[in-house]
């Protein structure tokens, strides 16, 4: 069975990744790809892609800007938030596991209210790093267009 495979670049201030030697069409990262009715988004974190600057420190601001991310990958591959079926969270520090829950459940809340009483399947790590030293999260995540 042949499937349709649909690439979302990601862009950084504007700009999109692409390798120094490829076609700027030719996306070096994609925010998400979608495959048939899947939905892989990519490591989502807490830093503005359009300043590219982690413009926080505090665990819980750096969750919803990586859930904002997700939102947005999401919206654009045409579902949204309440479509999502899997979630790998990364975590620095153990001692955010707490927040990172409060957190997660509050962001339902207002944007995926379906997930409050039917969360995703969920895996959290603790890493030692992540890309950058200033990150505390990273999210991925893989989800549906339609459940139906």
């Amino acid at each position: 069975m042949n499937r349709e495979v649909r690439h979302y670049p990601e862009y950084w201030g504007g700009k999109k990744l692409a390798y120094p030697h490829v076609a700027p069409e030719a996306p070096k990262f994609s925010r998400s790809v979608v495959v048939g009715n899947l939905i892989f988004v990519s490591g989502c974190q807490g830093m503005n892609p359009e300043t590219l600057k982690t413009e926080t420190g505090v665990f819980e601001e750096q969750m919803v800007i990586a859930l904002d991310k997700v939102r947005m990958a999401m919206e654009e591959a045409g579902s949204s938030m309440n479509n999502i079926v899997k979630t790998l969270m990364l975590l620095k520090n153990l001692e955010d596991y707490p927040r990172r829950r409060k957190t997660e459940l509050e962001y339902y809340q207002e944007y995926a209210p379906f997930l409050v009483d039917s969360p995703p399947a969920s895996t959290f790590m603790q890493v030692a790093s992540l890309a950058r030293p200033e990150f505390l999260v990273e999210i991925d995540v893989i989800g549906v267009v339609s459940r139906e």
